[in-house]
C-alpha cells in the first residue's frame, strides 16, 4: 500500500537470538498499535486519517480481507482520493483478485496517482505486475 511506515525496528541485531527478539517486538508493537487506533475507529468509525493507519497495519500483518474492507470504506468515505484507490487496487491485488484490482488501479491513477515508480516497485501489486493490463496503463499515463 502506497503508506510509509510498514518497516518497523530497522536496526540490525548482532545475533540470531538479537533477530528473534526483535521480531516478536515488532509483533507487539503492531498488535499494540492496531489495538490502539481500532479503539479510536470504535467511536469515530469516518477517522479517514485512523482508516488509513489501520488498514496499513492489518497489511503488514498479513490480513488482507480486513484490509480490503478498510480500503473499501475510505473509498465510500472519499471517492476522489487517489490514494484510497490506490490502496484499494492494493489489496485486490494482495487477495488475487486481478480484474477489481486493475480497475480500481486505473481509476486511482485517472484520479491523479502518479508515483509509477513506487507503483513499479510496490510488492503488494506482484501478482498483478506482469499482466499485459497492467503494463499498458503504466504506457498509457506516464506519457501524459
Amino acid at each position: 500500500m502506497a503508506q510509509s511506515g510498514k518497516h518497523f525496528n530497522e536496526k540490525p541485531e548482532s545475533s540470531p537470538a538479537g533477530n528473534t527478539m526483535a521480531r516478536a517486538s515488532d509483533r507487539h508493537q503492531l498488535d499494540f498499535e492496531l489495538d490502539f487506533f481500532s479503539g479510536i475507529l470504535s467511536r469515530y468509525a469516518d477517522y479517514v486519517d485512523v482508516l488509513r493507519i489501520v488498514g496499513n497495519l492489518l497489511t503488514v500483518k498479513g490480513r488482507f480481507a480486513e484490509g480490503l474492507q478498510i480500503d473499501k470504506r475510505l473509498v465510500q468515505l472519499r471517492p476522489n482520493d487517489a490514494l484510497a484507490h490506490y490502496n484499494l487496487a492494493c489489496s485486490f491485488a494482495l487477495l488475487k483478485r486481478p480484474e477489481q484490482s486493475l480497475k480500481t488501479l486505473r481509476r486511482a491513477v485517472e484520479l491523479g496517482y502518479r508515483d509509477f515508480r513506487y507503483m513499479k516497485e510496490d510488492h503488494d501489486l506482484d501478482s498483478i505486475r506482469h499482466d499485459p493490463r497492467f503494463r499498458q496503463l503504466l504506457r498509457e499515463f506516464e506519457k501524459r
